[in-house]
């Protein structure tokens, strides 16, 4: 390593295989970060530079892992673990080693090799559960639905215990509804699926009534960034959204309009176990950081689209 590079401070990135870990490292990387990734996924050097990542060891995330890297860092940003509630339903035992043990291994790592470290923590407002149609707010209740809601809640109570017990500094952030070029499954993939594959009526789970709060995947990502590098408290957590509520029936029909389409949206009115039927983030302490979301859903969508044609020849 040369002079230059041992005086850059070190990330170290978790699942940065992942759609939201690859678009950390870039951001980190274009910041002047080293940046380490570890994680599930074969990747060539070639491949993982592209996204900014100096050093690529493909492990599960386990503290044998970790002291193995032999590494201290000033960052560690947690995108490693799982990110599905169908998932958490049909696997709960692997779903809490993802997103509970291994938040468990990091935080312990840090205790006894990495500090002075700052930990950040992509959480979700699934811990929340059920609030209703309303803004939400960090400071609201918690009573999770799902086992992923647990499960991110758990990974949320270590991170607190070990910021009190131990002096680590943590931020959480509990992202919405991320989406972006690259994503290849969730809602916005099967949408367009069924409007590249139907001319007539495609049918969803639910009522199309249920909101989301739609973030793009540089949004979420440069979030992560201002966390880093702003954020003076050892402990807080954050809404990373837009603010913007929009119906799931909207986000379709837009989808449906920018593709040209003329498909019918309906919806089947069942509802899947856990999910969550509103999702409104309120954004003012990310706003306090100086962050602002930059890309509407119309243009990330447009986005996405573009995406999508191009990898179908569409």
């Amino acid at each position: 390593m040369s002079a230059e590079e041992s005086k850059k401070k070190v990330v170290l990135i978790t699942g940065a295989y992942g759609f939201l870990g690859r678009h950390a490292a870039k951001n980190f990387s274009d910041e002047g970060y080293r940046v380490i990734g570890i994680g599930h996924g074969k990747w060539q050097s070639y491949e993982y530079n592209k996204w900014g990542i100096d050093e690529w060891n493909e492990s599960t995330i386990t503290f044998e892992a970790l002291i193995n890297l032999n590494r201290t860092f000033d960052v560690i940003v947690h995108c490693g673990g799982s990110g599905s509630v169908a998932f958490s339903y049909q696997n709960p035992y692997e779903d809490f080693q993802k997103s509970v043990q291994s938040t468990l291994s990091l935080l312990e790592y840090i205790r006894l090799q990495a500090k002075p470290c700052h930990f950040i923590y992509p959480s979700s407002p699934a811990v929340h559960g059920d609030l209703g149609d309303k803004e939400i707010i960090e400071d609201d209740p918690s009573f999770p639905i799902s086992p992923y809601g647990f499960h991110k809640k758990a990974a949320e109570e270590l991170c607190l215990s070990y910021h009190k017990n131990f002096n680590i500094k943590v931020s959480i952030i509990r992202y919405f509804s991320i989406y972006g070029a690259g994503l290849q499954k969730q809602l916005l993939w099967d949408a367009c699926l069924k409007i590249k594959n139907s001319e007539k009526e495609i049918t969803f789970f639910g009522t199309g009534d249920e909101t989301r709060d739609w973030i793009y995947v540089t949004d979420a990502t440069s979030l992560i960034l201002a966390i880093a590098k702003n954020v003076k408290a050892d402990m807080i957590i954050i809404n990373g959204g837009t603010g913007v509520r929009t119906t799931i029936s909207n986000t379709i029909n837009e989808l449906v309009r920018l593709y040209g389409k003329n498909n019918v949206v309906t919806f089947n009115k069942q509802v899947k176990p856990g999910d969550p039927r509103f999702y409104h983030a309120d954004i003012s302490k990310a706003k306090a950081l100086g962050w602002e979301p930059s890309i509407s859903l119309s243009e990330g969508l447009m986005k996405y689209l573009i995406y999508f044609k191009n990898l179908m020849n569409d």
